[in-house]
């Protein structure tokens, strides 16, 4: 963490104490969207995608009524329909990770955009981990 970092993660703590919130309700207002990401050929889930999906899981406890949009996306590095596959693939592997920590199965919807929508516009058969991902959204 960076020297402006650790100052402004500081002053958000400020704000917080100051506004009689906690680093939790904070979170649990961001309606997201969040977003993980893969790494190139995988649907594995790393510590930093468990992180936000952590987030993920206080935000819908905070809101339980919430339902949760999961959309797989990846990059052009292959075939349109196995870059497909792959999305929806990475998407079930979130819904699998948060159905665990206690989300229920029936308040998230999967889906997969393949290489449609891409953060990162490529040419055919680039690797684009920013474009290796799956969008949670949250849904009232």
């Amino acid at each position: 963490m960076t020297k402006q970092s650790r100052w402004m993660f500081g002053l958000a703590a400020v704000l917080m104490v100051c506004s009689g919130t906690t680093f939790a309700q904070e979170a649990a207002r961001a309606d997201g969207p969040f977003m993980v990401f893969f790494d190139w050929g995988k649907p594995d889930l790393n510590r930093d995608a468990e992180t936000i999906l952590n987030q993920v899981v206080a935000t819908y406890r905070a809101n339980p009524s919430s339902r949760l949009q999961l959309t797989g996306h990846s990059d052009r590095s292959g075939e349109a329909a196995v870059n497909r596959q792959s999305a929806l693939n990475r998407a079930k592997h979130v819904l699998d990770y948060l159905a665990g920590k206690g989300i229920p199965v029936h308040s998230m919807t999967v889906a997969s955009a393949g290489e449609e929508r891409p953060l990162v516009p490529t040419e055919d058969g680039v690797r684009e981990v920013q474009n290796r991902r799956v969008e949670i959204q949250f849904r009232n």
